[in-house]
């Protein structure tokens, strides 16, 4: 039996798979194949897979968009391997990445696992700054990808892998928002093991606009309430983090008209932002951006979560899902 199934759902993104089909090349463990299930894309790349096949055990198909969570799914069905595993399409793997998954799992015996993400050197300077902003201590992106978070680790689809046996026993993904941290929330409460593999990481894009940054993580915050409604018990103090932030920066705003020197937290936060970018990224213009990323992954996460709150909890209406999804997600034919 193959050890790996890379399972990789794809929209439109023919250039994307091209530069993960090629990182996935240079693997040093190539014991996996490759699913890429191309979601009901105008735009395919199945000519690209097809200069791939000759190289890698790669498999393509083609299915009616139903968006990610179901294409997951419709790929787990046609995996072989022992272990799935989920990139997303605008991942770059480096070399050694199954190589070091094989030896934490000889050491840990993990059920489920994940990993962190970090900037490409090839990446744009909006890219490396949103990067920042998705993975500094300094903003939410700190509780993901660290022993030290301040939550139990949850895998997520850019990086997640887990057994056949837990796929078998807990299922797929549900097609709602924040997916993967439902199902990873399952499989711990089925008695699964979930590892963090630190050094596991892959290289990912993420979003190349502000607007569409906003929108993201806008979504991310909505999920947080759905979760909390499926699963009462994994909203953490942590997550109210960025509706404080929302909520603090308006209340500091406002008491500005009356005394100035009410910004003064705010400035040192920025500045904190910027000396911390600064540091890591040894760059002044994504410094710069990473103060304005930074405002906007804590903003628009804290809208987000503010927003379907009321909607959701303190009002309980009704929310069309299956419209939501298709808002954000799922694609016109």
């Amino acid at each position: 039996m193959i050890s790996y199934s890379i399972i990789i759902p794809v929209y439109n993104r023919p250039f994307e798979v091209r530069e993960l089909l090629e990182s996935l090349l240079h693997q040093t463990c190539k014991d996996f194949e490759v699913l890429i299930i191309e979601d009901g894309s105008a735009v395919r790349c199945d000519e690209v897979v097809k200069e791939y096949e000759d190289r890698l055990n790669v498999r393509y198909f083609f299915k009616p968009n139903s968006g990610r969570s179901l294409t997951r799914n419709y790929g787990m069905e046609r995996a072989e391997g022992k272990y799935q595993v989920f990139f997303d399409s605008d991942c770059i793997i480096p070399e050694d990445y199954f190589e070091k998954v094989t030896n934490y799992l000889k050491e840990t015996n993990a059920d489920c696992f994940g990993g962190p993400d970090r900037a490409h050197a090839s990446f744009s300077l909006m890219q490396k700054a949103i990067s920042y902003s998705m993975t500094s201590f300094l903003t939410t992106g700190g509780i993901r990808g660290s022993k030290k978070g301040l939550e139990k680790f949850v895998p997520r689809t850019f990086n997640m892998g887990f057994s056949r046996e837990v796929y078998q026993k807990v299922g797929g993904f549900k097609d709602m928002f924040g997916e993967d941290i439902d199902l990873s929330t399952r499989i711990r409460k089925a008695g699964f093991t979930v590892e963090l593999f630190p050094e596991a990481y892959v290289y990912h894009k993420r979003r190349v606009s502000l607007k569409s940054f906003y929108r993201q993580v806008y979504v991310f915050g909505m999920a947080r309430v759905d979760l909390y409604q499926m699963h009462p018990d994994s909203l953490k103090l942590v997550h109210l983090l960025p509706a404080c932030f929302v909520l603090g920066v308006l209340f500091l705003l406002l008491s500005s008209l009356i005394c100035p020197w009410a910004l003064l937290p705010l400035g040192v936060y920025i500045l904190a932002l910027f000396l911390e970018s600064l540091f890591v990224n040894k760059s002044l213009p994504i410094a710069l951006l990473s103060i304005v990323t930074s405002f906007i992954q804590l903003g628009g996460y804290g809208m987000g979560f503010i927003g379907a709150f009321v909607r959701k909890v303190i009002l309980k209406q009704k929310v069309d899902v299956e419209a939501e999804l298709k808002k954000h997600y799922k694609k016109k034919a």
